[in-house]
């Protein structure tokens, strides 16, 4: 199993599942259900999901998904970014809570900057944490310069370093073989600081996919495009991948990844359908 490690010592495995659009259309719900749990008994034990996520309608179905298996997920959950204030956060974790049937989250994120002065949210994430309501905080869809306003809050130091990492853990962002901006200089900086990055929609929701070179590298390997998408992505040291699927086949097919080595001659063949950037470019987000 490829895993990371988390911030404060804990081993987390890197393939991991979302839930972006679960608990949209009722009809689907069991379908739902049944693909996280699959992703469970395959191991994939992060789960990610968000209080805008069919407005609280997907912490329900992964509520369901991980009833009396609570100890064997790390879960992580996003607030949205109005609700990121001193005042409003603690009433908006409270609920995602009580949805998602638990008392403590592994993660909680920022989903992305809003108004909130980040001072602010940062320091009611840290208080949340003392608390015991959440294990760890983070952000999602932070560009490097907002990154490194967060070093002088709740920082910590870096073993050997006189710099400082941020009291956040993570920091989830875009990431697949057709977008990988971050790479250029968010990333490394991620790296350098011991904090893992979360990459989502690492399947490019599917418009990677048949691309010739997934296809070829698909049948040198015997295994999906997909699985040499997310291959790919745990390539990446540090890295985490969260597919969402609400389809349990997919979820083996996904799963497959961790099974899949990516060679040196398979790497530059995606590098060259796929360049790394070579300059900054703007975050891109979903």
């Amino acid at each position: 199993m490829h895993t990371v490690a988390w911030p404060d010592g804990r081993i987390v495995p890197a393939l991991g599942q979302g839930s972006w659009k679960m608990g949209e259309d009722a009809r689907r719900r069991q379908e739902e259900v049944r693909a996280l749990r699959v992703g469970l008994d395959l191991g994939l034990s992060v789960i990610d999901t968000a209080e805008m996520y069919a407005e609280g309608g997907a912490e329900e179905v992964v509520a369901e998904a991980i009833a009396g298996q609570r100890d064997k997920v790390f879960l992580v959950s996003k607030v949205y970014p109005h609700n990121a204030s001193r005042s409003r956060l603690p009433m908006a974790l409270a609920r995602s809570l009580k949805r998602l049937k638990t008392d403590v989250l592994d993660c909680y994120l920022l989903h992305w900057r809003g108004s909130v002065p980040l001072a602010d949210t940062a320091e009611v994430m840290e208080r949340m944490q003392q608390a015991g309501h959440i294990r760890s905080w983070g952000v999602s869809n932070l560009d490097l310069a907002e990154m490194q306003r967060l070093p002088g809050i709740a920082g910590r130091m870096i073993p050997g370093s006189a710099d400082h990492a941020p009291g956040c853990a993570t920091n989830q962002v875009l990431l697949h073989l057709g977008e990988r901006g971050v790479e250029f200089d968010l990333a490394p900086w991620m790296a350098a600081r011991g904090m893992p990055l979360m990459a989502y929609s690492p399947l490019g929701q599917g418009a990677i996919l048949d691309h010739p070179t997934l296809a070829s590298l698909a049948t040198r390997h015997n295994c999906s495009t997909a699985a040499i998408a997310l291959a790919w992505v745990l390539s990446r040291p540090g890295t985490m991948a969260i597919p969402k699927t609400g389809t349990p086949h997919r979820v083996g097919d996904n799963a497959r990844a961790l099974e899949i080595t990516l060679d040196s001659t398979d790497l530059s063949a995606l590098d060259t359908s796929f360049p790394p950037p070579r300059r900054k470019r703007p975050l891109a987000m979903l």
